[in-house]
């Protein structure tokens, strides 16, 4: 099955992936490996990893955890940041809502990267199907695989944030979305959002600027009507 879901993707998506998935493998290897150098043993965060999968609200809760802030601010951080995956799932919901198991699968494969190349596929359901199960299947196994390797290789580095490797997937990423902000009402969303976001993060917890930046969308939304309108 998995390999007939590969034959249906053309050779752009599948390179998208590929470039998402090494990004993601170095941003694993560097949690595993702060977590590491924090004094948390390998199995905590490889289970965080394994039960988790949430890199960001990952990040989040352990840096707050291990800088004495306690296991409850932790994990309300990680729940904050993990509720932009409310409208994720309603977004998206339909790609992998076809049985029991597919929806207990499919909603802990639920990140930002799957429910975005889900979304790219536009009307095509079966793209959007297929793009969403081979990015979210790919990136939970690349993901563990780098949190393990970095958890034990975090024994002999002093200071892994010093190399970098947390700034890779944001790397990627900004990559990845470059040619959609060549559409006037994408990158106007995109740089109200940032701009909400970075405003608020002075005055704001973690997480609650990330939320706030979705009022970018108004500005797809407003576009929408008015194309709407002009066709009618």
């Amino acid at each position: 099955m998995p390999f007939r879901i590969l034959k249906r993707l053309d050779r752009g998506l599948l390179r998208d992936i590929a470039a998402l998935d090494a990004g993601l493998f170095i941003v694993g290897v560097s949690f595993g490996a702060i977590a590491t150098s924090q004094g948390v043993p390998w199995w905590q965060s490889t289970a965080m990893s394994l039960f988790v999968f949430a890199g960001a609200s990952q990040f989040a809760t352990m840096g707050i955890m291990t800088a004495g802030g306690g296991l409850l601010a932790g994990v309300a951080a990680g729940l904050v940041l993990n509720l932009r995956h409310v409208p994720y799932g309603m977004a998206v919901g339909d790609v992998y809502w076809t049985s029991l198991r597919a929806k207990l699968i499919g909603t802990h494969l639920l990140v930002d990267h799957s429910a975005a190349f889900a979304l790219a596929a536009g009307d095509d359901r079966r793209r959007a199907r297929h793009a969403y199960w081979t990015v979210g299947v790919s990136l939970f196994v690349i993901w563990n695989l780098g949190s393990v390797l970095g958890a034990f290789a975090g024994q002999f580095i002093a200071d892994p944030k010093a190399l970098g490797l947390d700034a890779a997937l944001p790397a990627i990423m900004l990559a990845i979305i470059m040619p959609n902000l060549r559409d006037r009402r994408t990158l106007a969303a995109g740089v109200l959002g940032t701009a909400v976001a970075l405003a608020t993060s002075f005055l704001l917890p973690a997480g609650v600027p990330v939320l706030l930046a979705l009022v970018g969308l108004v500005v797809m939304w407003k576009g929408a009507n008015r194309n709407e309108e002009a066709a009618a």
